[in-house]
This record gives C-alpha cells, structure tokens and sequence, in this order.
C-alpha cells in the first residue's frame, strides 16, 4: 500500500496533463472494485454514502464523513478526493480546522462548495467565498501535504447564477489558491469549453451526471478531470428499486438476471482483482 504522501505525488501528476476519469465510490466494496476496473484516482461522494446510511445528502456529520473518508483511504491503493461539501463550517477558520483534519484521514485532494445552505440565500458572497478558498489553501500549504484544493462553484447548477457569473468565480476562486475548478452544472459542448479557458492553465473538472459528451470528446474540449458524483450510486440503487418494485409489485423475479454473479464480485474483490 502507497503511503498518502505517495498517493498525493501521484494524484497531482494525474491533473497536470490529460484526462481522465475519476468515478466516486460510496462504500469501501464499490471502491476496492473501481480499483479493480484500472481506474486511476477515486473520488468520494457526499450524497452517494449519505443515502447509504439511510441519510439525506449534507445531513452527514463531520466525524462519521471523517470516519467514512479514513476507510475509503485505507481500502486503496489510489489516490482519494473528499467531497468535503462546505468544508463543514461558513467561517474561514472553521474550514482551515476542517480541512487539516481530512488530510489526517489521509486524501489526496478535496473539493470545497461555495454552498451556505442557507434558505434564500444559498451561495456564500463572492468575498467570503473567495476568503474560504485561501483559508483551505493556506491549511494545505502549512500542512506540507502537497494535496490537491478544488474549489466548487455551485452557482449554475442551483440556478443561482448564469454561465457568465460562474466562470467570474472560478477564475476569483483560481485567484485564491485552488489548484483545479469545478462548477457542476456545466453541459454543452460550448458551456465546458469557456470554462476550460476562463480557468487556463489550470485543470477543469466536469461532472457527468447523466449521458452526454464522451471521455473522447470532454478531454478534446481541454476538460483534465471527469467525476460522476452520485451517478453510480443512483445507477445501482436504480437496478435495486427496479428488481424490488417487481417483487414486491407482481411476485416476479425476472430482474435479478441483471444481476452481477458471485463470482464477478469475488473476483473484482480478491487481492489483485
């Protein structure tokens, strides 16, 4: 097993030229396999372990997403971003004391939201959200960690700002210290390809939630990094509900023969699989 320091090595050399997939595991079996299928970086997702344990997306607490981190880390041989939603705090200070805590569960990197959750006003303001970008840089930087920041503009994907209004913060937010952008939300062809200039020369995420553009076509816009968010684990609760309504519904099975074999699952989670 890599020691964090290797795998953050590795995890910055990933955003420095191509592209490439970096697909979110909810639990430590989805993650084991995603390694398993040559994948080279995981990413967690908020939402996808919150529904795992019977919860609602950002109704985790800090120490059980800590704690949750901790293992995905630790099942691994690659490099993990967190979904460190808000960075569990409003306060510059609060994120800064966060931050250094999820580097002690060991992550490659982490994504902080410019998100306040709070009702009619759901975006921090533009200074105070550029203020908690420097505050979780200034964390990894007095850590000596070398982790990866990226810094979220939610803005387009809650209907609370335009194209225009999301790429003047990614370029504030780059200002402030992230090493990589990422404004969920973004969906055409046009839409990433602005983006991916507003923010050059540093790395673009783009979150893929639904079918759309292909890894192909995304690195070919100048996209570095691609992430699912929930979407797996919305795929697979989706073949779950599927095959419960028919057996609950109609007495019927016939869906299970979707169904992955025991022996694709050994296999996927043996030692080298």
């Amino acid at each position: 097993m890599p020691t964090a320091a290797e795998k953050r090595t590795r995890f910055r050399t990933l955003h420095e030229r191509g592209c490439f997939v970096i697909p979110n595991p909810w639990d430590v079996g989805s993650a084991r396999m995603l390694q398993a299928l040559g994948f080279p970086a995981l990413a967690s997702t908020s939402s996808g372990f919150a529904w795992s344990t019977g919860r609602l997306d950002n109704q985790v607490p800090l120490d059980d997403m800590l704690a949750h981190l901790t293992s995905l880390c630790a099942a691994t041989d690659l490099p993990l971003n967190a979904d460190f939603e808000n960075g569990y705090a409003d306060a510059p200070e609060g994120v800064a004391a966060n931050v250094r805590r999820a580097l002690d569960a060991g992550v490659a990197g982490l994504s902080i939201e410019d998100m306040s959750h709070e009702p009619g006003k759901p975006l921090y303001d533009t200074a105070l959200a550029v203020e908690r970008v420097k505050a979780a840089r200034a964390a990894i930087d007095a850590e000596g960690t070398g982790a990866v920041l990226v810094a979220r503009a939610e803005g387009l994907l809650i209907r609370q700002m335009d194209l225009s209004q999301t790429l003047d913060r990614l370029v504030l937010l780059a200002d402030a210290g992230a090493h990589c952008l990422y404004a969920p939300g973004l969906r055409t062809a046009e839409e990433i390809a602005a983006a991916v200039k507003a923010v050059a020369p540093l790395p673009l995420n783009v979150l893929m939630m639904a079918p759309g553009l292909s890894v192909t076509e995304l690195a070919d816009l100048g996209v570095r990094r691609i992430s699912l968010g929930g979407a797996l684990a919305r795929a697979a609760w989706g073949g779950f509900l599927k095959a419960a309504r028919e057996i609950a519904g109609t007495g019927q099975f016939s869906l299970l023969a979707g169904a992955a074999t025991g022996a694709e699952l050994k296999a996927l989670l043996a030692p080298g699989g």
